[in-house]
């Protein structure tokens, strides 16, 4: 009887199509793990579909989505490694909270609620969704240059022009709304359960530079958590930006991920 191979679960963040993953997809399958990388409810098949029908993902809400990928979960047949970026972490910390993995890996996870710093540089990355207020229900696209400051500040220019053409899409500016007024909302979608001391473990990742998800937001995460006794830790590296899951350094990261993942009996 062959021995069963653990799930993967890849949540991606806003602006990257569930395709981006796929590298580290086929990296999980060679280490022994069974991948999946769903995409976000509604969201079309692929980069073009998607940016050809960008209504499709309007308005789609943090716990939307976390709903979305709870079903995805308690369709498995074990409970799963929850990988994510950026609101991906961000629901990766949810479902981590909420028992529904067996471990969780938050790279440069979006803010939560709790987390009080605002750096200048992250207003600046959020301001294609939150510079009009009538966006809070609509679908947004970066431009290029807007996709260089919020993930390729780190790149060069022409590589970050390269991703923006391959993976960007159009996303809903919901999760940014909430995220932005989740220290003001008494039930915000953007609260995690960082108290839970019966978790799996838990891997923050940051990228020194940064500018959507700041280094200093990932430490102030990681302060949310004080009060668990569940293990989580925090591995920065320098020199990356948000592009750090599919830039040419995804596999510095990835290989990273695995050996966390081999330290816990993962």
């Amino acid at each position: 009887m062959t021995e069963s191979r653990r799930p993967v679960v890849f949540i991606h963040g806003l602006f990257l199509h569930a395709s981006s993953w796929s590298p580290w997809v086929e990296l999980f399958t060679e280490a022994g793990y069974a991948p999946v990388a769903p995409r976000w409810p509604n969201e079309p098949e692929t980069v073009a579909e998607s940016r050809q029908s960008p209504e499709l993902v309007a308005n789609t809400s943090i716990e939307d989505a976390t709903s979305h990928f709870r079903k995805v979960i308690d369709g498995l047949d074990d409970r799963p490694i929850i990988i994510g970026h950026s609101f991906g972490g961000l629901i990766t910390e949810k479902l981590l909270g909420e028992g529904y993995g067996a471990a969780g890996v938050a790279i440069d996870p979006a803010q939560i609620k709790g987390v009080l710093p605002l750096p200048l540089a992250q207003l600046r990355s959020a301001l294609p969704a939150l510079g009009n207020p009538a966006n809070l229900h609509r679908s947004v696209a970066l431009t290029a240059k807007e996709f260089r400051f919020g993930f390729g500040n780190a790149l060069p220019a022409e590589e970050s022009d390269e991703l923006f053409e391959k993976w960007s899409v159009p996303s809903p500016a919901r999760p940014i709304f909430q995220a932005a007024a989740a220290n003001f909302v008494m039930h915000s979608e953007a609260k995690v359960d960082t108290a839970n001391s019966t978790r799996g473990p838990l891997l923050l990742i940051s990228g020194a530079e940064d500018h959507t998800a700041p280094a200093v937001i990932t430490e102030s995460t990681l302060k949310q958590y004080r009060d668990s006794t569940a293990v989580t830790e925090l591995r920065a590296f320098e020199g990356r930006g948000h592009s750090l899951t599919v830039d040419h350094g995804w596999r510095e990261v990835a290989d990273a991920v695995l050996t966390w993942l081999k330290e816990h009996g993962l």
